[in-house]
């Protein structure tokens, strides 16, 4: 089994090392040397190559390519490079937080070439290697059926943690939905924290009410995992900055919601927290304060 990855990061080395720890022969690429080195020094299974049209001269055909990429110009490019390099039959796997119209887009432009294509949303985070990675991919059977023996070796098991969702586009759009649903989660937790934490009557041990609720409750969840064992190392988190970035699939699972007109309040207000904590609510609040002094003459606080 041989496949290539290329994008050597926090998920795209991890994967490199699982693909290869679980007897596929890895051939790599990093724009960083070091990056690189590193995975060749460790695994007995990964090649390295200095660069993209090297590595893929190398490659046993059919090919197989997984792009692990952040979506966006940098992917575009390398789908241009690979179009020039790869041959009827080849596969790319989509492994970035692409937008699934793109994807949808990427896989029309391959069919036209014979090249086959499949999006792979990932989940697992830098904990993959370890648990494995949660998988969802999308394409044509044929393309699917290539995939799948990676997909295998990269999911917590052969049986579970991976599923082929449907035609290109489809992979992405799940792992879109899934990270929407994650930004709900992530705020009803944040939210509930900080009330306990507000309540100074009862002065409320938080690490410990978060490892209560992760046995036996309807809420534990690996998410309450990673806050327990946060909260049992630093309680007041006075060294982090009130910022939190969003790196589009909430924003997409909004704007999804609106064309579908499907509900969606929760993954909305989840977003526009994130927003809120940019500072991007400064004016508007500024306003809020205005506009409650002039129809009643409430206080406003001034710098």
């Amino acid at each position: 089994m041989n496949i290539a990855m290329i994008g050597l990061g926090k998920m795209g080395g991890n994967m490199a090392r699982r693909l290869s720890r679980g007897g596929a022969t890895v051939f790599g690429f990093d724009v960083s040397a070091d990056t690189r080195s590193q995975l060749a020094q460790e695994e007995a299974n990964f090649k390295a190559f200095a660069s993209v049209p090297e590595l893929i001269a190398a490659l046993p055909t059919p090919r197989v390519v997984w792009l692990m990429l952040p979506s966006g110009a940098i992917s575009e490019a390398a789908f241009d490079e690979m179009k020039t390099l790869l041959a009827p039959g080849d596969l790319i796997i989509d492994g970035a937080n692409a937008m699934y119209k793109d994807s949808q887009r990427h896989g029309a432009e391959l069919a036209a070439m014979n090249i086959k294509f499949v999006d792979a949303g990932v989940s697992g985070g830098v904990w993959g290697l370890q648990n494995g990675y949660c998988l969802m991919f999308g394409g044509e059977k044929d393309a699917a059926a290539i995939a799948e023996p990676f997909m295998k070796i990269l999911a917590p098991g052969a049986d579970r943690g991976w599923t082929h969702t449907g035609p290109a586009g489809s992979g992405h759009y799940t792992k879109m939905l899934h990270n929407g649903i994650e930004y709900g989660m992530m705020q009803a937790f944040a939210e509930g924290f900080a009330m306990l934490k507000a309540k100074e009557e009862f002065d409320l041990d938080v690490a410990a009410i978060s490892e209560t609720w992760r046995h036996s409750s309807v809420v534990r969840s690996w998410l309450l995992d990673l806050i327990a064992d946060t909260l049992q190392q630093d309680t007041e988190l006075a060294d982090l900055n009130a910022f939190v970035p969003d790196s589009g699939e909430g924003r997409w699972s909004v704007l999804e919601s609106v064309e579908l007109g499907i509900p969606a309040p929760v993954m909305s207000s989840a977003l526009y927290a994130r927003f809120a904590s940019r500072g991007n609510d400064d004016y508007a609040m500024k306003l809020l304060s205005m506009m409650r002094n002039a129809f009643g003459g409430h206080a406003v606080s001034k710098k």
